[in-house]
């Protein structure tokens, strides 16, 4: 299972830059761990609807919970909104423009391991909105409504893969 795994990973790469999110390890090299500045770390990045946060940690110590704000300024963790805590290499797919605050609970919030992002709206589409000038056929391979069937293709293709990835680690 080990190569059919590092298929898909690879299989789940190549097709994240064609759906338009992008997988972004939370933390840099280190991670979802201590002693990150995760809020400078956040304003050097823009986050955008299809993203997906991939946390990095040691699950023995560590978990990410999705809060809200007042509980992300708090450091409460008891009343989180989700877990997402499954094995350590765990993915979150920023489905909406909006604020989004995550921690990990055990006091480990207070020593600085929560993140706070703002998710914008996608980047344009590639494909130029139609025009009078530029108008092209539905019945070609190039329209519009064919790069949308390919890119949702693509994109159910993507959460397929992650899902087995996510199912495998917890096996």
């Amino acid at each position: 299972m080990g190569c059919l795994a590092a298929v898909m990973v690879l299989l789940a790469a190549a097709m994240l830059p064609c759906t338009g999110g992008a997988l972004i390890k939370v933390g840099g090299k280190p991670g979802w761990a201590l002693n990150v500045n995760y809020t400078d770390w956040a304003t050097h990045r823009h986050f955008y609807v299809g993203d997906w946060l991939y946390f990095v940690f040691d699950k023995r110590y560590y978990t990410v919970l999705e809060v809200n704000e007042t509980n992300y300024e708090q450091c409460r963790d008891s009343e989180f909104i989700k877990n997402i805590t499954r094995g350590g290499r765990d993915v979150f797919n920023l489905t909406e423009s909006r604020d989004y605050y995550f921690l990990s609970s055990g006091g480990y919030c207070f020593h600085g391991m929560k993140l706070a992002i703002h998710v914008n709206n996608q980047l344009p589409p590639i494909y130029p909105p139609p025009s009078k000038n530029n108008v092209i056929n539905d019945a070609s391979p190039q329209s519009n409504g064919g790069g949308r069937f390919i890119i949702f293709s693509l994109s159910f293709l993507t959460s397929i893969v992650l899902k087995m990835l996510v199912n495998d680690a917890l096996k």
